[in-house]
């Protein structure tokens, strides 16, 4: 099963295996820093952040 998707993606095993693999982790650092990040997020600073922002109309280009 491997080697016919990598054969299709045009790629070996061997880099197919690599790719999976270095994806996989990356999803797994992505998971566990945001879980980290959201454990130290505040409603208040949210918002306070929100209430920061200027309550004017966006330019043109914004607005598409």
């Amino acid at each position: 099963m491997v080697k016919t998707i990598a054969a299709e993606d045009q790629v070996s095993m061997n880099q197919f295996i690599a790719s999976a693999v270095a994806e996989k982790v990356a999803a797994l650092t992505a998971e566990t820093y945001l879980k980290e990040r959201a454990q130290r997020a505040s409603a208040d600073k949210f918002k306070a952040a929100l209430a920061a922002v200027s309550d004017s109309t966006p330019e043109d280009f914004d607005q598409r």
